[in-house]
């Protein structure tokens, strides 16, 4: 995968590290995520306010529609997928995005849940919009955020590496280091905007991230695109409803070396390639 790579060669990468086609995720997971959030449950809406009342069947149409898992609700168990076409023709919206505001210069902020594995995939492009002079932001390093895990409510710490958001545990590790902590809440990214707004600006004029970092942002009415998993349905949500610009879907836990194709492609469909 040596270089930029074109649409086809893109396809066969995704299937064969398992980004699409048959992913890790599985039918399992999906449904019960499907279920939460037709719930209402916040730790799957991770900062959308859905505007209607989403049932389950309504959802499994939608993830068929956007990430081309099976629409049939009998099929219950095993790996789920992900269309391969579909994530290719998100990357190509989202990579339209990245051209708009390189073309402006205008700021952008960055921030993941999955620091561990997607990290390099945004830092990529904030070195690009960087180099093309775009202030890619950084409001509120170091701010604590109280964040409740499936251990209770936890401290925080907002860090950035590469001008990436993350978030960490205090103490564990030395700052400007990696991998921050998985996490989906939609605080972070909270903490972040309203610092910028207490500083008078700038604000972010696009939004990239996954998980609350596009649902939170969405939902306040700023410009958020991001990569999905197929049991992450907030993000297909926010952008059936509008509040998300692009959902790429996309499994976010493969090994970190596999997303670096997908960023030449992004930066060559942006016209940001060196």
């Amino acid at each position: 995968m040596a270089g930029v790579v074109d649409a086809g060669v893109l396809r066969a990468h995704l299937v064969a590290v398992r980004l699409a086609g048959e992913v890790a995720t599985s039918r399992e997971d999906s449904l019960r995520s499907y279920r939460l959030f037709a719930a209402r449950d916040p730790r799957v809406l991770i900062g959308i306010d859905p505007q209607r009342p989403w049932k389950q069947p309504e959802l499994l149409a939608l993830m068929a529609e956007k990430c081309g898992v099976s629409a049939d609700p009998r099929h219950t168990s095993g790996p789920d997928v992900i269309d391969p076409e579909l994530t290719v023709a998100a990357l190509d919206a989202f990579a339209g995005r990245v051209r708009d505001v390189a073309r402006r210069g205008a700021p952008v902020l960055f921030g993941t849940g999955h620091p561990g594995r997607l990290l390099g995939f945004y830092a990529g492009l904030a070195d690009a919009l960087s180099a093309v002079g775009c202030e890619v932001l950084t409001p509120a390093q170091g701010r604590c955020v109280d964040i409740l895990t499936r251990f209770g409510l936890r401290t925080h710490r907002l860090d950035y590496v590469r001008g990436v958001a993350l978030v960490r545990e205090p103490g564990a590790e030395r700052p400007g280091c990696e991998p921050g902590v998985h996490s989906h809440s939609p605080l972070p990214v909270r903490v972040a905007l309203e610092a910028a707004a207490e500083a008078g600006g700038p604000l972010p004029e696009l939004v990239i991230g996954d998980h609350g970092w596009v649902c939170g942002a969405g939902q306040l009415g700023f410009e958020a695109i991001g990569l999905g998993d197929v049991d992450d349905p907030a993000l297909f949500v926010g952008e059936a409803e509008g509040a998300v610009s692009v959902a790429v879907p996309v499994d976010d836990g493969v090994r970190s070396v596999y997303y670096r194709p997908l960023t030449r492609y992004v930066l060559k469909r942006a016209c940001l390639s060196q």
